[in-house]
């Protein structure tokens, strides 16, 4: 059994790469920025700092620490699905904020640190993810209750548990500002972690509900050179029989499809959503 696990695992190298990277510059993120200012923006590594106030062990090895009973847990609890890269990822981010706090501090200034902290540590994590692992910490606790009590959302667990942290450096360190500070480095990481997953182009689609939808199609097509798909509608205040068009566009594009529109039909009703993942010709290839 524990040949075909290290089997596996060494396979999975080029993941291992990933999380080394990830983890490196999570690492940074907290050991030259968020760590030094007592910044502690949620998760089992903001619970670090917090404890570190009381008992003076590096705030990696802290975190280290913490998450070994999640990880027991979490076997009891969900199995052992979670992988031996999520435990590689945890020590190794520990053992990694521990060596870059020994670096001189680029900066004592608590707004810079908790920006920059956050988009190091949101960059990191976002890696670490893409390459099927976690750093352990609030995402298990979230799975482990979420388990227990399936009612209540992952989103929803994670603010609270993320809110308990944030709340308790609050009280610890005495300070509002501590804990606002951590507040806007938990959204910045929050941001770029998506942005990592998710990508940053994001597309938009556009729905345009016209009487001369053929018209519009056609020139969306020759101009624009993108595809249009028509959807039967119906006007339920005229009960008359529409198409509404949709279309999937680049940001960039955006403007010059509103000027076209309104060019043939300034009545037109056009309404747009913001899409994270396209996949198909003209964007992303099918994975």
């Amino acid at each position: 059994m524990l040949k075909k696990i290290v089997t596996k695992e060494l396979r999975d190298w080029k993941y291992y790469i990933g999380i080394i990277l990830g983890c490196i510059i999570s690492g940074a993120g907290l050991g030259l920025f968020l760590v030094p200012n007592s910044i502690a923006s949620g998760g089992v590594t903001g619970a670090a700092v917090v404890i570190n106030n009381f008992i003076p062990l590096a705030v990696g090895k802290m975190s280290i620490l913490l998450n070994i009973p999640i990880f027991v847990v979490c076997i009891i609890v969900l199995g052992s699905s979670f992988g031996f890269k999520s435990f590689f990822a945890t020590i190794f981010l520990g053992f990694t904020i521990d060596y870059f706090v020994c670096f001189p501090i680029p900066t004592h200034d608590i707004f810079l640190s908790s920006v920059y902290g956050g988009l190091l540590v949101g960059l990191g994590l976002g890696i670490v993810i893409k390459n099927n692992a976690t750093t352990g910490g609030t995402d298990l606790i979230a799975k482990i209750f979420h388990k227990i009590f399936p009612f209540i959302s992952l989103g929803q667990i994670l603010l609270i548990v993320d809110s308990l942290v944030i709340l308790s450096a609050i009280i610890v360190f005495k300070s509002v500002e501590i804990g606002l500070y951590a507040a806007i480095s938990l959204y910045i990481t929050t941001m770029v972690i998506d942005a990592v997953l998710l990508g940053i182009d994001f597309a938009r689609a556009v729905y345009i509900v016209s009487d001369k939808s053929d018209e519009i199609s056609k020139s969306i097509l020759e101009k624009l050179d993108r595809g249009v798909t028509g959807l039967h509608g119906k006007g339920m205040f005229t009960g008359t029989d529409k198409t509404v068009l949709l279309c999937v566009i680049r940001k960039r594009d955006i403007h010059r499809l509103k000027s076209l529109v309104k060019s043939i039909d300034s009545n037109a009703f056009v309404f747009l959503s913001e899409v994270r993942e396209v996949f198909g010709e003209g964007f992303t290839p099918h994975e």
